[in-house]
Parts: C-alpha cells; structure tokens; sequence
C-alpha cells in the first residue's frame, strides 16, 4: 500500500513538473503559496471578521480551525510521521521558493489551514463558497507546484482541514457562549 502511493507521488509530481511548468505558473505560484504562510491570508480575514460584531463569531471559528491546524498537524504529525519533503529525496527539480524551515512534509498544514478555514467561511458566509474553496485548492495545489508536498500530504490536509471545519462549525454554540461569556 505505501509502495503504490509512493508511486502515485512520485508520478504526479512529475506529471505537474513536466507538463505545468511555465513562466507563468512559476511567477504566480510563489506568491499564491505566500498565502498560506503562517495562515497570513486566513488570520487577516478572520481578524477582519472578529473587528466587526456581527461577524465575531466566525472570526473567532476561523481562529479555531488554524488553532486546531497547529496543534494536531504542526505539534503533533509533521514530527511523528517525520516524512521529508519532496525537495529533500529529490534535489533534480528547481524549487522556485525559499526552502520551507520545516523539513517534514506530513500533512500539508497550508492545505489544512486554508482547507478549514475555507469550510468554516463557506459555511458561515452565504454565497461565499466558491471563492474561499477556490482559494484553498489554488494554495494545496502551489504546494505541489512548488515541489515542496507530495500529492498525499496535501490530500491528507485537505481531509484533515475539512474535518476541522466540520468539528468546529458543529461547536458553533459552545464557542458562542464562550464568546458571550469572555464579552460580559
């Protein structure tokens, strides 16, 4: 089994490698992945929503999903699955970015945070679907772009931040009351 995604990895990175690579792609994609960064884009949203009262609650929801990102994939996975980056076993294919500190590949956390926090922003933003999904596919797939995750560390990430997104948005009420409770 891990043989064959092993095989499923290696072939699609090289798939992208060969047929995606353009001037283009390679200009955008950086600065695509840059969003991701330390959950920068999805920690302004959610500090925008958190200013603003009547969106509070959300800002605070997309808060816990990056939270729940840190904590289970940052703190716990990439150190236990200790997996090394696609640039680490492969050092033939140009990476266009600064290589990442973290040397562990297992799971993706940009396709985990951005995969949450988009959940958690589509379910709570009628209508706004689309555009934060989109978003959260263009980061997972910067990572393989980029050489810097395999197709099953940003698979994974996605599952896992949708998961988070699921766990957090049935929390709504509790995370309200505690929102209440800290604003008496």
């Amino acid at each position: 089994m891990f043989e064959f995604i092993k095989q499923f990895d290696l072939y699609t990175l090289y798939l992208i490698q060969e047929n995606l690579r353009s001037p283009f792609l390679d200009t955008l994609m950086p600065w695509i992945t840059y969003l991701g960064n330390q959950a920068v884009l999805w920690v302004i949203l959610g500090l925008v929503l958190f200013l603003k009262k009547e969106h509070r609650l959300t800002g605070v929801m997309v808060f816990c999903g990056i939270f729940l990102e840190v904590l289970l994939v940052e703190a716990v996975l990439k150190p236990l699955v200790h997996r090394p980056r696609p640039f680490v076993d492969i050092q033939s294919i140009e990476i266009l970015i600064r290589k990442p500190s973290c040397y562990f590949s297992f799971p993706s956390g940009h396709a985990t945070t951005a995969f949450a926090s988009a959940g958690i922003l589509a379910g709570k933003i009628k209508g706004s679907g689309s555009l934060f999904i989109s978003i959260a596919v263009l980061i997972a797939f910067s990572r393989l772009y980029l050489f810097v995750h395999y197709p099953s560390d940003v698979l994974t990430g996605v599952l896992l931040g949708l998961t988070f997104s699921i766990i957090v948005l049935s929390s709504e009420k509790r995370i309200q009351s505690l929102i209440k409770y800290i604003e008496r």
